[in-house]
């Protein structure tokens, strides 16, 4: 565990800032997750990083889908929930990958789905914090650590906004 630290800080580092638009500390991305200390990162370069990597004003019915593989380095087994999208993709090359994608699926559907889907699927929660209306979780798998933010929309009712982010883990 100690030599996945590095591939770890990059996830913090790209995606805790920007993908963070909470502003409590309630650590329950899912009751049954284990904490393991603070996730938040200020980082301006972070969320300037993550900010760029897609537009997440873009609804459902305008996204143009993209077909999987996600690009190297993204997990083939990652799914995305129901009614989702994939309209965009990131390879930032030995950083890691961005995924974003809309769902039309109700937003505490798509939490549960991470929270459980997921995580049978390899890619246990490792931290989280859930407000209302945006939830975000640090994940990590045999060979990788990321991290999963999702938010209502803004621009589109009864959307939300899903980004993956994922790494390899340090060797």
């Amino acid at each position: 565990m100690r030599r996945a630290l590095p591939a770890l800080a990059a996830v913090l580092l790209l995606a805790g800032a920007p993908l963070s638009a909470c502003g409590s500390n309630d650590k329950a991305a899912d009751p049954d997750a284990h904490s393991s200390g603070s996730s938040e990162s200020t980082d301006s370069d972070g969320e300037q990083a993550m900010e760029s990597a897609a537009d997440r004003t873009v609804c459902r019915a305008d996204a143009k889908p993209i077909d999987k593989p996600y690009g190297t380095g993204f997990p083939e087994a990652w799914s995305f929930p129901p009614q989702t999208t994939v309209y965009d993709v990131e390879d930032r090359d030995a950083t890691g990958v961005i995924v974003t994608g809309i769902s039309s699926a109700p937003f505490k559907d798509i939490l549960d789905y991470l929270n459980h889907d997921a995580v049978d699927a390899g890619f246990a929660v490792t931290e989280g914090e859930t407000e209302e209306h945006d939830a975000e979780a640090n994940w990590k798998s045999d060979q990788q650590v990321g991290r999963w933010a999702i938010r209502e929309s803004a621009d589109c009712p009864g959307e939300t906004v899903i980004q993956v982010f994922a790494a390899p883990a340090s060797s």
